[in-house]
């Protein structure tokens, strides 16, 4: 089954390079991907599926668009394009980090150099974080993280490593700690933002832009939740990430429906017209993956681990991949960006592509992305 599919999304992104030519996508309308000229924080995932497919295969017609999207991110980097923004690991890490994991090409580490600089553009000594959204100083946003963010600081550690220089390091175990302090609530479950005084740091309130309310769980939030985490003990060694990504994967696997995929939010009144969210499953597939390979064979939540693992995957494989319909755009249906703002609330996600494919890439071959080397 893995491997049918692996193969069915091989077969879908290799007909997608004619179909995008030089642009990128993003979500879709009307089973048709809506494409941008590398403007968006989304690009990066299609650059990642480019450089998966061309190393399940080696295929050069994947390496070539690969190549070509770096070059683009390059001219994005040059020309500062929408890079005003807390998502540069979700851009670089997938292009050019992935060029340079893949082929030691010193161009490419340079470029994603430059990435973890400008990411650090938006580091604020005062209130000691990495500021989500808008301008320094911002009313609204300048004191403010969000768990998405916990995914772009492994490019920090990365050039902190291939740098020698710990500034990276240390704003991204300040900002990785505050995370785990202020966005993880007792129970396990998550908010997806918390707001901090912009001079002191002190903590103000936790909050949502994409959940059902404040106080709810947003599922894409907790799988960051999930993933960040593990990734955060793969990069510190520190047990205490790896025991709060476990927790949280308990938590997102308790809450599972009957056919294995998350709906939106874990607090939305359920219905036959409540959105699901198969970009959130696939996410937490990848990271419960990277969790049970720092786990021993007899820990004690391995197999419920596993399980849910197995669950999900097999979830998303019968019930929303686009197997049968080779005609599809997308790999996964029945994402949603954002129920809340009704902006493509139930349509194919490129990240959602991506997180398949990469954990498709684990599950049978033992990939482990491009977060970190």
């Amino acid at each position: 089954m893995l491997h049918k599919a692996l193969q069915d999304a091989v077969a879908k992104t290799k007909a997608n390079i004619a179909r995008f030519g030089d642009q990128f996508p993003h979500v879709s309308k009307d089973d048709v991907y809506l494409l941008n000229d590398n403007t968006d924080w989304t690009d990066g995932f299609w650059s990642g599926m480019l450089w998966l497919s061309y190393e399940q295969t080696g295929d050069e017609v994947f390496r070539d668009a690969a190549v070509r999207t770096v070059e683009s991110f390059r001219k994005r980097m040059q020309n500062n394009v929408v890079l005003d923004h807390h998502d540069i690991g979700f851009l670089y890490s997938l292009s050019a980090k992935a060029q340079w994991m893949i082929e030691s090409d010193e161009s490419a580490r340079a470029l994603t150099l430059e990435a973890a600089d400008c990411l650090m553009k938006r580091w604020r000594p005062k209130s000691q974080l990495i500021q989500a959204w808008g301008r320094e100083g911002d009313e609204v946003s300048g004191g403010r993280i969000i768990i998405d963010c916990l995914m772009n600081l492994p490019l920090l550690f990365w050039a902190s490593k291939q740098t020698g220089d710990n500034r990276y390091v240390d704003a991204a175990m300040e900002h990785l700690e505050k995370s785990r302090r202020f966005l993880v609530r007792g129970d396990d479950s998550s908010y997806h933002t918390f707001y901090f005084d912009q001079e002191t740091g002190e903590a103000i309130r936790g909050g949502t832009a994409q959940g059902y309310a404040d106080g709810s769980t947003w599922t894409r939030g907790q799988a960051w939740g999930v993933y960040g985490f593990a990734l955060a003990y793969v990069n510190t060694g520190n047990a205490v990430y790896q025991e709060t990504a476990i927790r949280m994967a308990r938590h997102f696997l308790e809450r599972l429906p009957e056919d294995g995929v998350v709906y939106w939010d874990f607090n939305a009144p359920i219905n036959e017209d409540t959105k699901r969210d198969s970009s959130a499953s696939a996410i937490t597939v990848c990271g419960i993956h990277e969790l049970l390979k720092g786990l021993a064979e007899n820990h004690p939540d391995r197999s419920w681990l596993q399980e849910g693992l197995n669950r999900s995957m097999e979830g998303l494989i019968k019930h929303y991949a686009t197997i049968g319909k080779p005609d599809a755009e997308g790999l996964l249906e029945r994402g949603s960006y954002s129920v809340r703002g009704d902006n493509s609330p139930d349509d194919y996600m490129i990240w959602g592509d991506y997180y398949y494919m990469e954990a498709l890439m684990r599950l049978t071959k033992g990939h482990k992305g491009y977060w970190y080397e």
